[in-house]
């Protein structure tokens, strides 16, 4: 039996055991209070049927988990994936709670999806799952409420039709902000469809900024790997390129290509355009999914599924910098093998944050009928990403360089001999900003 099959992938069991590695840097933290942040406030499950473009009925079940809502409207993705569970929503649900937290935007944690394989359904098809999911959803979102924004298989033109539903089933307001990642023509903000990936890149330049890595102190002549060649991955490619890195492999769901010379981007996406991978371009090396983890560089970007880095890679992991674009594609097993072996980790919460930074900025747009270009969503996004890097690294040496020392006896009794490390100091600043905010606010009744 492989130590990947003994590890335990279950999301929630992951989020919970994240959580409590988190909760050692928390002081006083009231132990209610554990037990109310580790739950979602609500969950929905709807179950509804569709006709489709052959005649027949097909009945499909749909998700939204609300985690939390101290600091605002619940704010989540919408994903279209046949093998969504709710378990995986859930913790994808307690994931944006703390991410909006960190970075400090009035929102709190929701997801949803529903289970369908958009690469067999057609384009009416998939319209009348949305309208159908959002009517059914109708009384549970809303821009103070709940807002959901694009997710795996899902996209602007998904959120345009979220967006009319519900502007029909609730006339005469200003319904924009209900959903964000809209298009530029309903609403939509410049610089979203870029944000998560400029994110990526945003975090990791201001990371490389405070010299951990004496060698490397700039993004200029890095070397790169991006597992996860998508709109997440081939963005933040572009921008590490523009800025003189050197990416030197790239994956999608079919393989990834190698080439120690470097990549070209935009070279990389013309051919993934017309041959729909980027398995096969010219002058390449074919590497699979796996291999591309374990090559040679100086940061590794898992920008594709979850658990990708587990127990039985995390050995071989020979990159300096792990930068999360990707939900969950580290598991804790693996987060105390990096440690202990001296690889950085920028954790998803800080890494991937981007998207839901700028989806706020659209909602602030819409909320004053307004839309701002894209030269002051980016200087914008990275001003806050920036910010956030800073506040969690400052946080973080302060455990290494013992500023912190009242609660030091405290963190190395509880965290079984773990490294203060970046995932539980952002989780730790997360849970803290909820925890005090919900004290703030008052038990009630």
């Amino acid at each position: 039996m492989s130590i990947k099959e003994v590890e335990n992938f279950d999301p929630i069991a992951i989020s919970e055991q994240q959580f409590d590695h988190a909760v050692c840097y928390v002081k006083e933290l009231k132990t209610g209070l554990v037990e109310f942040l580790k739950k979602p406030k609500r969950i929905n499950i709807v179950n509804f049927p569709i006709e489709m473009d052959d005649g027949s009925v097909r009945s499909f079940q749909g998700y939204r988990v609300i985690h939390n809502r101290v600091f605002g409207p619940g704010k989540g993705g919408i994903r279209y994936h046949p093998d969504i569970t709710i378990e995986e929503v859930i913790a994808l649900a307690k994931l944006m709670t703390w991410k909006c937290a960190l970075v400090n935007i009035p929102f709190g944690g929701a997801k949803g999806g529903v289970v369908c394989n958009t690469k067999e359904l057609t384009e009416s098809e998939l319209r009348r799952i949305t309208r159908r999911f959002t009517a059914e959803l109708a009384d549970n979102i809303g821009p103070h409420i709940d807002i959901p924004a694009p997710d795996m298989y899902t996209n602007e033109q998904t959120m345009a039709w979220i967006f009319d539903t519900y502007d029909i089933l609730h006339p005469g307001k200003n319904n924009l902000p209900v959903v964000t990642g809209k298009p530029i023509e309903m609403g939509g903000s410049y610089g979203r469809h870029e944000a998560t990936g400029n994110g990526v890149y945003f975090v990791t330049e201001r990371f490389l900024s405070k010299a951990l890595i004496a060698e490397q102190q700039t993004v200029a002549g890095a070397t790169i790997v991006i597992q996860g060649f998508g709109n997440v991955g081939a963005i933040a490619a572009q921008a590490f390129f523009r800025n003189g890195a050197k990416i030197i492999a790239v994956s999608d769901s079919q393989g990834g290509v190698y080439r120690a010379e470097g990549l070209d981007p935009d070279e990389l996406l013309a051919f993934k355009n017309e041959h729909g991978t980027v398995v096969g371009m010219p002058n390449t090396m074919t590497v699979t999914n796996e291999e591309i983890l374990e090559l040679e560089c100086d940061i590794l970007i898992p920008a594709a599924l979850s658990h990708q880095i587990h127990a039985e890679n995390a050995y071989k992991i020979k990159a300096k910098v792990i930068v999360e674009a990707a939900n969950d594609p580290t598991t804790p097993a693996a987060d105390k093998i990096l440690g202990e072996r001296g690889i950085y980790l920028l954790p998803d919460i800080m890494a991937n944050a981007g998207g839901v930074t700028v989806s706020y900025f659209e909602w602030v747009q819409n909320q004053a009928n307004q839309q701002w270009d894209v030269d002051e969503v980016n200087a914008r996004l990275q001003k806050r990403m920036y910010m956030v890097v800073d506040e969690v690294f400052n946080h973080w040496q302060g455990f290494v360089v013992g500023e912190n020392k009242p609660t030091d006896d405290e963190v190395i009794k509880n965290s079984n001999g773990w490294k203060p490390d970046f995932r539980s100091i952002a989780l730790s600043i997360a849970i803290e900003r909820v925890a005090k905010a919900t004290l703030m606010r008052g038990i009630w009744p």
